[in-house]
């Protein structure tokens, strides 16, 4: 028989995984020992994938930002190679803050006319869907203005290395943000969030 602490585990591999439930005799050869398939079975079927909603979205996207903001500082300082420079870097870096505060103003604007939730960490308390201005360019302008700020540091300290940091960015709002919100928008909105994402991109 399953454990508390063993449930817990086994909800959070399944719920990440975003499979609630056994399609097979076993997902991992090493549960084989203490897991069958008619127990994991009956407990998984009932889980609440809400559960783990909460546990993605600790973190809000502006710290986020800054904790990478200080990664890409700290990078530059310690590491002795990788810095470069070139002709318009310095135009660059005045475009990618004023596309990024426009943006990130825009996108903020829009939520508070159409009387929505700003809170990254409730999407489940959105109360319209906003597909219009920036929302047609971007499903998450408010990230994309946060990815711009940070490429424009990144091209202000002037290390190369920084843009792996700029991905790293990416892939964890991706995971930790807004495939967590894009699950909760789905619930709220149905089949008018799902063609939305088809006709645009996560974002840009």
């Amino acid at each position: 028989v399953l454990g508390q602490k063993q449930l817990h585990f086994l909800e959070f591999i399944f719920v990440m995984s975003g499979k609630y439930e056994f399609h097979g005799l076993y997902y991992c050869d090493w549960m084989k020992s203490y897991l069958t398939l008619k127990n994991a079975r009956s407990k998984l079927l009932n889980l609440n994938p809400n559960r783990f909603l909460a546990m993605k979205l600790k973190l809000p996207p502006a710290l986020v930002f800054v904790i990478f903001g200080g990664f890409m500082y700290a990078l530059d300082v310690l590491l002795p190679v990788g810095e470069f420079d070139f002709f318009g870097r310095l135009w660059l870096i005045r475009l990618l803050l004023v596309l990024g505060i426009s943006i990130g103003g825009i996108s903020l604007f829009q939520f508070m006319k159409a009387k929505t939730t700003i809170d990254p960490l409730a999407p489940e308390k959105s109360s319209h869907l906003v597909t219009n201005g920036v929302y047609k360019i971007s499903r998450n302008p408010m990230y994309l203005a946060l990815l711009l700020l940070l490429l424009a540091f990144g091209l202000w300290l002037g290390n190369v290395f920084n843009t792996l940091l700029a991905a790293g960015f990416v892939s964890y709002m991706n995971a930790f943000q807004i495939i967590p919100e894009e699950k909760a928008l789905v619930k709220l909105f149905g089949k008018e969030y799902q063609q939305y994402c088809i006709q645009v991109r996560r974002w840009f």
